[in-house]
């Protein structure tokens, strides 16, 4: 089990859970040029200042993988990496993927499953061999592992987009060891769906199945959207697909924006300011980290 995990995450160790996250924003294509089509990349980033406009932080929507060459720095986005005293992420830890990897097997195996198949509408069956087939597995590598684990190692199948090209990983590395912190943490993330419910993991399997084929081009038009800073697209992404299941949309997005706005606000009130980098799922809509900011009274304006 270990090594068959292990294969599947390989070098992108915390792609294979942030994705999904993202609402599919991590799948890119890498069509060479492409991500130079188009207007000027214009992320979202944010400032948030207190009522009596002082600076206090940053936020700043991120994707976890990308085509090589693609351009998203912008001067804004350096400028304020530069001025941030701290930078916060979901994951600090990127580059352990062995340990990651260790986490994930432990808390993924369990004997006497049922068949995948098993585990899906019999209408999906046909889907799924298709999806083991293009991945070159075999079904009965799923017999100890979890629904949800097979869920996310089926998502990586058809998922583009090179995580080491991730804004977070990027972010990191402009910042000293001592100076970057972490909302939750892989062991965290991959906790966050080891506790479903079986039926809401069983959801999330069909959901990845059904979406499979049309994914790819979904993710290729939100990461444009994300380029771009197109609010009004990135919005309605959270609310179709995976995120269109109360529970999935609950446990995956909007739980963990309710735990992230109560350490974002201890952190804003401290001296140093934060540069805060997140999904930019994350940011978006009335239940996202700009709405709930701007609901405790911070100035949240978007950077141009």
């Amino acid at each position: 089990m270990i090594l068959a995990v292990r294969a599947m995450i390989g070098r992108g160790a915390v792609a294979i859970i942030a994705p999904l996250l993202l609402l599919g924003l991590a799948g890119c294509s890498n069509a060479p040029g492409e991500q130079q089509k188009g207007p000027p990349p214009n992320p979202l980033l944010y400032e948030i200042a207190s009522s009596n406009g002082a600076v206090e932080g940053w936020m700043l929507g991120t994707i976890h993988a990308l085509p090589d060459g693609t351009e998203w720095q912008t001067p804004a986005i350096s400028k304020v990496a530069g001025d941030a005293d701290f930078l916060v992420v979901e994951i600090a830890a990127l580059s352990e993927g062995d340990k990651v990897a260790r986490t994930f097997s432990a808390l993924a195996r369990t004997p006497g499953l049922p068949p995948l198949d098993a585990r899906l509408p019999a209408e999906l069956r046909p889907q799924l061999a298709a999806m083991l087939e293009r991945g070159d597995m075999d079904a009965g590598n799923f017999t100890e592992t979890e629904t949800w684990a097979a869920a996310l190692m089926l998502a990586r199948i058809d998922a583009e987009g090179d995580p080491t090209n991730g804004v977070d990983r990027a972010l990191i590395g402009n910042f000293a060891s001592g100076k970057v912190r972490e909302l939750e943490g892989a062991a965290g993330q991959i906790a966050i769906f080891d506790t479903l419910p079986e039926n809401v993991q069983r959801t999330l399997l069909a959901a990845v199945v059904t979406d499979a084929k049309a994914a790819r081009a979904r993710a290729v038009q939100l990461r444009k959207a994300w380029l771009t800073g197109d609010e009004a697209k990135l919005e309605v992404a959270i609310t179709n697909g995976i995120m269109a299941d109360p529970a999935l949309r609950e446990a995956l997005l909007l739980a963990r924006n309710r735990r992230w706005e109560a350490s974002i606000a201890a952190m804003l009130e401290e001296p140093e300011r934060p540069l805060v980098a997140v999904g930019t799922a994350h940011l978006v809509g009335p239940d996202g980290l700009v709405a709930s900011m701007r609901a405790r009274g911070y100035r949240v304006t978007r950077i141009p």
